[in-house]
């Protein structure tokens, strides 16, 4: 098959070819979107899944629904080593530029606070004659960083450095001129788990706010399955702020869809045998069924795809998930990390590779729960595990747990 001519697309955050499986989510966000047209009170979103269940995908998914209607949108990447303010101006200030010919001198004005909510990221307030100076007052910048907003920064607005405080502020007023303007604001977080404590708090605080007086600004988050309970133990009411998707592997229909749909506009297929080949090797996660559709593609002489051509286009597939896709997180694992993932991996092998006691994960490697606490908390923190329920620890990425025993004695 002329590898010119394949469809399939296994980049990070790459858009398929064909976007099976997520018409449900699809269209709840789009009556979200009416209903807020509407005036009616509608709750930010959040997806939650594994890697490789094409949350990303979603999330822009979701954002081109917004541009359709004519919202103004941000999208930005959440970095633990990052705070939330240099990248939502950024998100915004691009938002409101979108909506800014509708009302410019407004948007100017939303504009200055935007600018005065990024400035506090670069400043510090200093005391001026052995007193304290008010939080509000102008502070000493500390590098020359700008954020690129060519209006004057607003003064007493979303400027105090109390990020809850600035964060209700600045949303309040971004939603007051998308209401102006009879459009809307989508503000799109990806990897919304490693937000900071004090961020998830403030955002939290802000969708409140937005909720109660029917703003049209919408958080759209996408972040691991245990981006809930970061939200919960932020604000207790973050259950009810939030509409929660779930997302997950394709069902064997949709996955058939993924394969088939693409191929087709090309003028080529799979055999049933091919398909079913496909699916026992995937499992249905969007991710190892394009890098396994693009393999076998490239492998195949003609069509209809077999299953012989999956068999010889399997170790292709699995040597290059096995460089970008597994070995890149395990390379991000320190000694004691990757001996507490091993031993997740040997326990799963006994138990179906779901999420395993982390009391046994103690005694496989004969040491005391506690003593192994930091090496957990550390891979939580990367993302490669999460807490499924307490006292069990899970793999963030599918498959993982079959890599690490093919690869024992790498």
């Amino acid at each position: 098959m002329d590898p010119v001519r394949n469809p399939y697309a296994p980049g990070a955050g790459q858009r398929p070819p064909e976007l099976a499986g997520r018409d449900r989510e699809l269209e709840s966000f789009d009556v979200v979107l009416e209903r807020l047209a509407r005036g009616r009170p509608e709750r930010s979103v959040v997806l939650t899944g594994l890697r490789g269940v094409g949350k990303t995908v979603l999330l822009g998914a979701l954002r081109s629904a917004a541009v359709r209607r004519g919202w103004g949108t941000g999208k930005l990447e959440a970095r633990p080593d990052q705070p939330l303010r240099r990248p939502l101006a950024a998100a915004l200030h691009q938002a409101v530029r979108e909506l800014s010919g509708r009302n410019p001198d407004e948007a100017a004005e939303v504009l200055g606070v935007v600018k005065a909510f990024a400035l506090r990221a670069t400043a510090e307030p200093v005391a001026a004659g052995g007193g304290a100076r008010s939080a509000r007052s102008a502070p000493k910048m500390r590098d020359r960083w700008q954020p690129g907003i060519d209006v004057p920064a607003a003064v007493g607005r979303a400027d105090s450095g109390d990020i809850e405080i600035d964060l209700v502020e600045l949303l309040t007023d971004v939603a007051g001129l998308a209401a102006s303007t009879g459009r809307g604001i989508a503000v799109c977080i990806d990897e919304m788990q490693d937000l900071g404590p004090e961020d998830v708090s403030g955002l939290c605080a802000a969708c409140h706010e937005l909720s109660q007086q029917g703003l049209p600004l919408l958080v759209v988050g996408a972040g691991l399955p245990h981006l809930p309970a970061v939200l919960s133990a932020s604000k207790s009411y973050s259950e009810r702020l939030f509409r929660y998707l779930r997302i997950g592997a394709l069902e064997r229909e949709q996955a058939d869809r993924a394969l088939r749909t693409p191929a087709q506009e090309e003028d080529a297929d799979f055999t049933p045998e091919a398909l079913e080949a496909l699916h026992v090797a995937t499992d249905g996660y969007p991710y190892f069924v394009q890098s396994y559709g693009k393999a076998v593609w490239d492998v195949a002489t003609a069509s209809p795809i077999t299953a012989e051509d999956v068999a010889v286009a399997a170790p292709q597939a699995e040597a290059e998930l096995a460089v970008g896709f597994f070995g890149s997180r395990y390379e991000r694992a320190t000694p004691a990390e990757r001996e507490y993932m091993r031993a997740m991996a040997d326990l799963g092998a006994e138990a179906g590779d779901g999420a395993v006691a982390t009391s046994e994960v103690a005694a496989r490697l004969g040491r005391k729960p506690q003593s192994l606490s930091p090496a957990r908390d550390a891979l939580m923190k990367k993302g490669l595990v999460w807490s499924a329920e307490r006292g069990r620890i899970a793999f963030t990425v599918p498959h993982f747990g079959r890599y690490l025993r093919q690869h024992a004695g790498d």
